[in-house]
């Protein structure tokens, strides 16, 4: 066995989503927003005139393989990073050679970090001075938002670029590139898959290549072939490969199932809403998207009505999220009947969106002085704040403007006649309050 067979054994073993990954910007499945001809990105990639960014999204949308094509594009050095395993002292010898190769050679060093907002404030420090200071190109690569999940300092220095969740077409197309191409992909297994093998990995990967290429494989490697010698894979292969069984309705049906559920539970049918949200679930669907639609009707369709609603929607939630399934069905059982038993009342959403219209073509900027910041500005305007009423000194309430003049008689929530809506209403109208 010679040195080329053992580097073609060696690139055999690889996954499938890992032979399968782009190196060219032609190849780059994807994020057209980012990469697209003319845009800022990929103007700057072709140049080797990127700076210092953040590739932030979810798993298996591109980040790691377009910061590979960028390292395969430029002239410098490229140095590779897991913030998992990563020290202080591997980021000071990466900083250090890439001092080395600016002052001898005169190229730039890329230093790509995966999973960058597992970084401590320590170890974001030891970089700082080296993205300041130019030494090294820093390409962050995260699923968590970075704004929240790393020191603001580095992503102050950092442009941020948002990736997408892939589609299900980008993802289809790429499965069946994978089954034809014979160098990389599985092309020479004589390989097909039936048309909603394709579909049902696509739907159920949710814009992760990576799980959808891992499926594929899974598949095609496991499927005995017939008597041609050839490997089909069917829906059912697809299904036991990435383990979770097709919707057992089309995509028609499944917008009708949600559509009534929805408004069974605006109409206070619980029989009915019980029936379509465990119908989808037991189809295929994700319990979560059930959960989403359920806590946004508690707050549209009850409301201020019945507030607990929205508390019983939510530890419904998390719930589920601590015990799976199909234990966590229990408290989703409960908190779609609550929703569903509960007064209604529209007020939340009809003061929402009253508030929303005015806050974009009737804005008034000019808060009452009384109501202002009193810690800057003139003598004036902090004499003006002392006018302001301080509702615990008159028994918790005392008449005042807040708004601005020119909506002063504005009213944005009207509360009903049900539930705990009424006691409100009984209370504003107590007060003299429209």
């Amino acid at each position: 066995m010679d040195l080329f067979d053992f580097n073609e054994n060696e690139e055999r073993a690889k996954p499938l989503a890992e032979r399968m990954r782009a190196t060219t910007l032609k190849e780059f499945v994807g994020q057209a927003h980012l990469v697209a001809e003319g845009s800022l990105l990929r103007r700057a990639i072709m140049l080797d005139r990127l700076g210092s960014c953040i590739f932030w999204g979810p798993p298996g949308c591109g980040k790691t393989t377009l910061a590979n094509i960028i390292a395969a594009q430029t002239n410098g050095e490229f140095i590779k990073l897991n913030a998992v395993n990563a020290g202080v002292a591997d980021v000071k010898r990466a900083v250090e050679k890439a001092r080395d190769n600016l002052k001898l050679y005169g190229k730039r060093t890329y230093l790509m970090l995966d999973e960058c907002h597992r970084f401590n404030k320590t170890q974001s420090d030891s970089l700082l001075p080296a993205i300041e200071q130019g030494t090294i190109v820093f390409i962050g690569s995260t699923t968590e938002n970075p704004y929240a999940s790393m020191t603001p300092a580095i992503v102050s220095r950092c442009r941020v670029f948002e990736f997408h969740r892939l589609t299900k077409e980008d993802v289809k197309n790429a499965l069946y590139h994978a089954l034809s191409n014979t160098r990389k992909g599985l092309g020479g297994y004589c390989a097909q898959a039936d048309d909603e093998a394709i579909e049902h990995i696509a739907e159920t990967a949710g814009g992760d290549l990576r799980t959808a290429y891992n499926a594929l494989e899974l598949a095609v490697l496991t499927t005995p072939p017939d008597k041609d010698g050839k490997v089909r894979v069917t829906l059912k292969d697809a299904e036991q490969s990435i383990q979770r069984k097709a919707l057992s309705f089309n995509e028609d049906m499944y917008y009708d199932f949600l559509s009534a559920f929805c408004k069974s539970l605006r109409g206070s049918d619980s029989t009915a809403a019980l029936y379509y949200a465990m119908r989808i679930i037991e189809g295929g669907g994700d319990p979560l998207l059930i959960f989403r639609r359920l806590i946004a009707h508690s707050s549209e369709d009850v409301g201020m009505s019945d507030p607990n609603a929205l508390v019983i929607a939510v530890s419904a939630l998390t719930a589920f999220q601590n015990m799976g399934y199909p234990e966590g069905l229990l408290p989703l059982t409960e908190a779609i009947i609550y929703v569903c038993e509960a007064e209604k009342s529209n007020s939340v959403v009809c003061a929402m969106d009253a508030a929303r219209k005015d806050a974009v073509s009737a804005r008034d900027d000019n808060v009452p002085a009384y109501l202002k910041d009193s810690s800057y500005g003139s003598r004036e305007a902090k004499a003006e704040s002392g006018k302001y009423l301080y509702p615990h000194s008159f028994g918790g309430w005392v008449k005042q403007q807040y708004l601005p003049d020119s909506l002063k008689d504005r009213v944005y929530y009207e509360p009903s006649d049900h539930g705990f809506e009424a006691q409100v209403k009984r209370t504003r109208e107590k007060k003299g309050m429209k």
